[in-house]
């Protein structure tokens, strides 16, 4: 089926809030994400309408997208409010808005894209189908998918790809997780996650065994596959997707510049294109290892395999500095090449308890390092850097602009001068200028007058590329006029930009196509009458509301593709181990809850029960 689909390459950044959104444009992005006001899967990330319609405007004039998250599931009570938020923030110029609950789609819409959270479980080519058939016109895949798997996806659908490629793993399926709202009411699917995911846990058996007391047993380490975009475009992958909501400007502005690097390899090989106008003047040199990191892995991209997990820590660890080779009673010494500063920050596990421990740097002597703490620190210690203060200083006072080429045409006229402008887009503007021509007697001198006052584009989004004087005589014009004249003609073209900025116009028709499953669960995520009505005319039977509205207990909180018997060497399919030192069955106990885990080694499914 995706033989007619059109590639065009688009990396998609986090933002928290206008600074960050707009630092992510300026650093390279083709689009960003941002949460509205209300019903984001990120309530601490919500923004205004009104900040939302400056970072379109900023946005659009780079050809840049801008999309809203809405990808909570909603109760009846809040269908009417969140109508008029997506009205809201298609008026203020939002490109496309990310939602979860299908009830959404039985709402009167403004022609909006829409676009599947990776909430709703997109996991199977059959669902994504669905959801192409009922009007989306993008799906953020499910992070769990093989490479072979989206391959799949994509030879039986034509809709846009979204693949997260950077960032936090959810240990859960999305949209499949009910242990935050199960242990504390703060439910996930509502924008309010308590991250029980990174809590520490013992794991026992049916006779209270403890088989690891104390680790973190649902942490992940974090997504990396910067190396791997090549591979995701060739799988049908169009949209490349970081995330961080709740991260700084220096990691979305670090993580932004990377993978901008990274993509503009790719476009130079291959007959895509960027899904943006313009060129980013970085002053740094982006590094992944610098910003928050739990360490990092490619998940499943190849299948299961390397160790994923951080059941050490749930916390970033950074680069890693070298071991310490000499204690003394206030400093130490590590054996590094690198470089450390007062104000850079260090962490180390610790080998009484392996708990991750950390210290400020409050100065550096030659090789002798003075910490704010020598608290369990001793010699034999791998030593990270989890706050590098001079590259954090550096990237966020960092000026980079983002710049789009245009070439200017000077010409006589019978009353002055006409500029005229072509940009990188075939954006024309032209503007005439009545001025007192005499011919200057030095023909070269006003010749480079005109073309160097042309080059010059100051603080404006746009880079001359190109003078073209075409006039056989050059009269002589005052520096002054020049340069209003050329500043009127890139204002011109900048609003230009705007004026002509399209967006995808997609009126929503409500249809009958056949929902995959028949009998829906609480697994379903349907909150509101509105769900109800669109999974019947799909053709689906509702069986159960919500679990954040049925509150079922013994039910399963969680579905995951982290195996803890794989990460700790006892899975009979892949370790070909089967012994009997886990027993029969396995929970997950805290100080006051108890979990069960339910192991399906056929589909390599965890499920936790509560």
């Amino acid at each position: 089926m995706a033989d007619t689909f059109i590639k065009q390459l688009e990396l998609l950044a986090p933002a928290k809030d206008l600074v960050c959104g707009m630092a992510a444009i300026s650093c390279g992005a083709d689009a960003v994400y941002v949460g509205a006001a209300k019903f984001g899967a990120r309530s601490a990330a919500g923004n205004t309408v009104n900040d939302i319609e400056k970072l379109c405007v900023f946005s659009h004039t780079y050809k840049a997208k801008v999309y809203v998250t809405i990808n909570t599931i909603l109760f009846d009570g809040e269908l009417d409010e969140a109508e008029q938020l997506i009205h809201q923030v298609y008026e203020a110029g939002a490109d496309g808005i990310i939602i979860q609950d299908m009830g959404i789609l039985e709402m009167n819409l403004p022609p909006i894209s829409l676009i599947a959270s990776t909430q709703t479980d997109n996991s199977s080519w059959q669902k994504i189908r669905f959801l192409e058939d009922v009007g989306f016109q993008r799906v953020i895949l499910a992070r769990e998918l093989t490479l072979n798997q989206i391959k799949e996806i994509r030879s039986k659908t034509n809709i846009q790809l979204e693949s997260f490629v950077h960032g936090s793993l959810c240990v859960s399926y999305s949209g499949q997780c009910y242990l935050s709202h199960a242990l504390g009411g703060r439910s996930g699917n509502r924008g309010e996650c308590a991250q029980p995911c990174r809590m520490k846990y013992d794991l026992v058996n049916e006779e209270d065994t403890i088989i690891l007391k104390g680790k973190h047993l649902l942490s992940l380490k974090d997504l990396n596959l910067s190396e791997y975009l090549k591979e995701l475009v060739d799988a049908g992958i169009t949209s490349f997707k970081i995330e961080g909501r709740l991260k700084d400007i220096v990691y979305v502005k670090n993580t932004v510049a990377y993978y901008r690097q990274k993509i503009d390899e790719i476009l130079l090989n291959t007959d895509t294109h960027k899904a943006s106008s313009g060129h980013s003047e970085l002053h740094f040199i982006p590094n992944l290892i610098k910003t928050f990191n739990r360490g990092y892995s490619t998940y499943f991209l190849h299948d299961r395999g390397e160790d994923i997990t951080s059941f050490d820590s749930p916390k970033s660890r950074g680069e890693f500095l070298g071991k310490i080779s000499y204690i003394k009673r206030d400093s130490f010494i590590i054996n590094t090449e690198k470089k450390i500063c007062n104000g850079d920050g260090v962490c180390f596990f610790s080998t009484h308890n392996k708990e991750l421990f950390g210290t400020n740097i409050n100065r550096v002597d030659g090789a002798t390092i003075f910490p704010g703490s020598m608290e369990n620190l001793e010699p034999g210690l791998d030593v990270y850097r989890n706050f590098d203060i001079t590259f954090d200083s550096t990237v966020r006072n960092d000026k980079t602009v983002r710049k789009i080429n245009v070439e200017i045409i000077f010409k006589t006229s019978e009353k002055g001068f006409i500029l005229q402008s072509i940009d990188e887009d075939k954006t024309y503007v032209q503007l005439i200028v009545e001025c007192e021509k005499q011919i200057a007697v030095n023909q070269d001198k006003a010749y480079q007058t005109i073309h160097s006052q042309l080059l010059k584009s100051g603080g404006t989004i746009f880079h001359v590329s190109a003078v073209n004087l075409q006039s056989e005589d050059i009269f002589f014009i005052p520096i002054s006029i020049l340069n209003n004249a050329r500043r009127e003609l890139l204002e011109l073209l900048e609003n230009k930009r705007l004026q002509t900025y399209i967006r995808t116009n997609t009126p929503h028709i409500l249809n009958e196509a056949s929902f995959p499953d028949k009998n829906l669960s609480y697994l379903n995520n349907i909150a509101n009458q509105k769900a109800i009505e669109f999974y019947k005319r799909h053709g689906a039977n509702v069986l159960e509301m919500a679990y954040e509205l049925s509150g079922i207990n013994n039910s399963v909180v969680m579905r995951m593709k982290h195996c803890i018997k794989f990460a700790i060497g006892e899975c009979p399919k892949f370790n070909g181990k089967k012994t009997d030192v886990l027993g029969k069955q396995l929970f997950l106990k805290d100080g006051k809850n108890k979990m069960k885990l339910e192991f399906d080694c056929k589909s390599c499914v965890v499920k936790i029960y509560y």
